[in-house]
């Protein structure tokens, strides 16, 4: 999966990353959402406002719906410090009643105000499953622990993101032991992995390690790409099942996660801007019940807790794990959509490619 956004003179394309379809053209003229090749929606000034038009013949409100929320992370994504958009649908009640109530925007005096907190925790434009609902809350135990039961594993992609300072898309998707295996092994056998995972051996050693991951219903392992080349082993946990549990007050849907970044080309400011916030924001919205996400990085591990201080993550201890010292380091919600944590503070965001 990959796309390329263009710069042609004044003219700049976003692309929806997991709608191939659907991009998002600025010009000087204003935007324009296209979808399968035709005008979807348009955005002109107005005065103070912005008039949003929907193209004649466009009855699909759902489709309305994700061009409008593709607009606004293009238009939030270009202009970091821009505190909402309002938009005016007056020829469209309708329209602009479905936005409201589906928390795309927010109605006041007849205009449409959107908030790039909310527009960032709708699934559609990131999650390639995002009409799955909420799994049902019902207890069980592991291992003493009771938990929420957790959902089936997902398959294939899970996510996708335009990032336009790299002009790519980074994504996730679960692991598949027979494509995955040799390079996940050659990751875990690079020494500078080993020197904090400690996991190097033989192919087998591999094969049984992430079949046992595969196995786990509190674990979910990802490969992360940017377009079509991976970079990353990343495994998701539930908090309250994992050996975190014990050393905090884990909360039921509280999540955590490890991560190899294993081919030296991805490593880097630029590229962890991209991956690190992406990879939260998949946690985020996978589970609207999901408020923190904890990690638990080695004490000694100085450049990964600096890259984490940036992403927003609270240092809250340090404390002994059986294996390691480690410190605990917590990110909120509130914190993460509130601060706009998806892309890099205004005044250090690498420069758009």
């Amino acid at each position: 999966m990959s796309a390329t956004a263009s710069v042609r003179g004044s003219v700049r394309t976003f692309p929806v990353a997991t709608d191939a379809t659907m991009s998002v053209v600025r010009d000087d003229d204003g935007l324009r959402v296209i979808a399968d090749g035709a005008p979807l929606l348009s955005l002109r000034p107005d005065g103070e406002l912005t008039r949003l038009i929907v193209h004649d013949g466009i009855d699909d409100w759902r489709r309305v719906s994700r061009g409008v929320v593709a607009m606004a992370e293009a238009v939030f994504g270009w202009a970091p410090s821009l505190e909402r958009l309002v938009i005016t649908l007056d020829d469209k009640p309708a329209a602009a009643s479905a936005l409201a109530k589906h928390g795309v925007a927010v109605a006041t005096d007849g205009r449409l105000a959107l908030y790039p907190d909310m527009v960032m925790q709708l699934r559609g434009n990131w999650l390639t499953d995002a009409a799955r609902p909420a799994f049902p809350l019902s207890y069980a135990m592991t291992d003493g622990r009771r938990h929420p039961r957790r959902p089936p594993k997902p398959v294939g992609t899970v996510y996708a993101r335009f990032i336009p300072w790299l002009s790519d898309v980074v994504s996730f998707r679960v692991v598949d032991i027979a494509r995955d295996l040799l390079l996940v092994h050659r990751w875990l056998n690079d020494p500078r992995v080993d020197s904090f995972w400690n996991e190097a051996g033989d192919i087998d050693k591999h094969r049984q390690y992430l079949s046992r991951i595969m196995s786990d219903p509190h674990m979910v392992p990802l490969i992360g790409s940017f377009g079509d080349q991976p970079f990353g082993y990343f495994e998701l946990y539930w908090a309250k099942e994992n050996r975190i549990a014990p050393f905090y007050d884990a909360a039921d849907y509280d999540r955590g996660w490890h991560v190899i970044v294993g081919e030296d080309g991805f490593r880097g400011r630029r590229f962890i801007t991209a991956w690190l916030p992406s990879l939260m924001h998949y946690m985020f919205l996978d589970d609207c019940r999901t408020e923190r996400i904890v990690g638990e990085p080695a004490a000694a591990h100085s450049q990964q807790l600096r890259n984490l201080d940036l992403a927003g993550f609270a240092r809250l201890k340090n404390f002994e794990f059986p294996h390691k010292r480690a410190t605990l380091v917590m990110l909120l919600r509130e914190r993460f959509f509130g601060d706009r944590l998806w892309q890099p503070a205004t005044n250090e965001a690498p420069t758009e490619a």
